[in-house]
């Protein structure tokens, strides 16, 4: 099978799709990506790159084909700036880059923004291909819920895009159950099916790398890895870091950048917190290090509707290692955690009851969180296996490639 995978984010920005792409090209199937500049989290092309002019590179083996975009910067104009250079770049160069190319199917990995596969249908009518969209955020919830759109005509404008979108693909993935319903409102008689994300794991025998990052010369350090961002409600930690600044063994490590890193920095010096640690952002391969050295792993959201309808992809990766989980968020991440008996879970943004969960988990015998780990690692195995997720991945494609065959005949 031949297979176009179309996101904004790729490699060197870290995102699971990174992982999902090398494990299809490990399984036979060729795979080609189209992607933008790497600019996220921090807003600015990486070292390396220009915003400007088309690309091609390799990935392990994959062909990247990079349309030109504006880094996303700080800011809602420039984020929107971002998304609307990238659908724009697709419309207009992708067909040109990928010129004389057969795809049996294109493969849609969407983040904010949905609106990204708006270029994908475009390339699915040239190639007279299907096109399959991996919902990860509800557009537009995701939209009010961190402040970028407020406005109700204009929410509305983009639902009627959304609803589009959804209408013009052939299959569409969501990565919790709680979307199904919204988004099958929207997509009409487009199939709408679960499939969750995974984590990627280190192959056996395969020695991992030597990782120097600060923070974890303590007795309990407190890992959170990804986007510092609003999304995140990263007050709530700043918050629980003040209540356990009596803790001398408990620390907080926040690994990874966004857009409100800079200014937790800020608090932390203001407050003078030496339990928060900045080490900023590691490669991917890094990560499984990293979260084997923690004693707890932390995963946050803000306190919105959509968020409670959304599972974090780090949840996955934090089950995969074995460490027990603090979950601090609502609805569809915090079940899934107390589901497994993974770790502890509090409402989410109440930073009181998330310091009060840190000191308790510390207080607990090194047995216990031991147990919390096994559990959450025997529900990823049972769950969100990377291998058993990427086989059927490869039968959803296959399927689909035959019934837009069908059709077509």
């Amino acid at each position: 099978m031949k297979l176009l995978v179309l996101s904004q984010y790729f490699w060197p920005e870290n995102f699971r799709i990174n992982e999902l792409v090398t494990a299809l090209n490990a399984k036979g199937v060729e795979v080609e990506v189209l992607t933008g500049k790497p600019n996220y989290p921090a807003g600015t092309v990486f070292a390396g790159y220009r915003a400007c002019g088309c690309t091609r590179e390799l990935f392990q083996g994959v062909s990247l084909h990079r349309v030109p975009l504006m880094p996303r910067g700080r800011g809602g104009l420039r984020l929107a700036l971002n998304y609307v250079s990238f659908i724009l770049s697709g419309l207009v160069f992708a067909p040109w880059l990928l010129r004389g190319r057969h795809f049996d199917a294109i493969f849609v990995f969407a983040p904010s923004p949905v609106l990204q596969a708006i270029p994908a249908i475009w390339l699915g009518w040239l190639k007279k291909c299907p096109v399959l969209l991996w919902v990860q955020d509800l557009w537009p919830e995701s939209l009010s819920a961190t402040g970028h759109v407020t406005h109700p005509g204009a929410l509305k404008a983009v639902e009627h895009v959304v609803r589009w979108i959804y209408r013009k693909v052939d299959l569409l993935l969501v990565q919790s159950r709680a979307f199904m319903h919204r988004v099958q409102v929207l997509a009409a008689d487009t199939p709408v099916v679960y499939y969750p994300n995974s984590f990627l794991e280190d192959e056996p025998g395969v020695a991992r790398p030597d990782v120097d990052c600060p923070g974890f010369d303590c007795g309990f350090p407190v890992l959170f890895s990804g986007n510092l961002g609003t999304a995140q409600a990263v007050d709530v930690v700043l918050e629980a870091a003040t209540l356990l600044s009596d803790e001398p063994d408990i620390r907080f490590v926040m690994v990874g950048d966004g857009s409100r890193r800079d200014w937790m920095m800020q608090q932390a010096a203001a407050r003078g917190l030496g339990n928060l640690v900045f080490p900023g952002r590691f490669p991917v391969e890094a990560m499984p290090v990293l979260m084997g050295r923690a004693a707890a792993l932390l995963v946050t959201l803000a306190d919105t509707e959509i968020f409670r309808l959304t599972i974090p992809s780090k949840v996955q990766a934090y089950m995969a290692s074995g460490r027990p989980i603090v979950a601090c968020l609502n609805g569809a991440g915090a079940e899934v955690v107390d589901e497994a008996g993974a770790g502890v879970t509090v409402p989410a943004e109440d930073g009181a009851a998330l310091a009060r969960a840190i000191r308790a988990l510390h207080a607990q015998p090194e047995a216990a969180r031991a147990a919390m780990g096994a559990r959450g690692r025997r529900y990823y195995e049972e769950h969100f296996s990377h291998e058993k997720l990427v086989d059927e991945l490869i039968a959803r494609l296959d399927q689909c490639v035959h019934r837009y065959r069908g059709h077509e005949a």
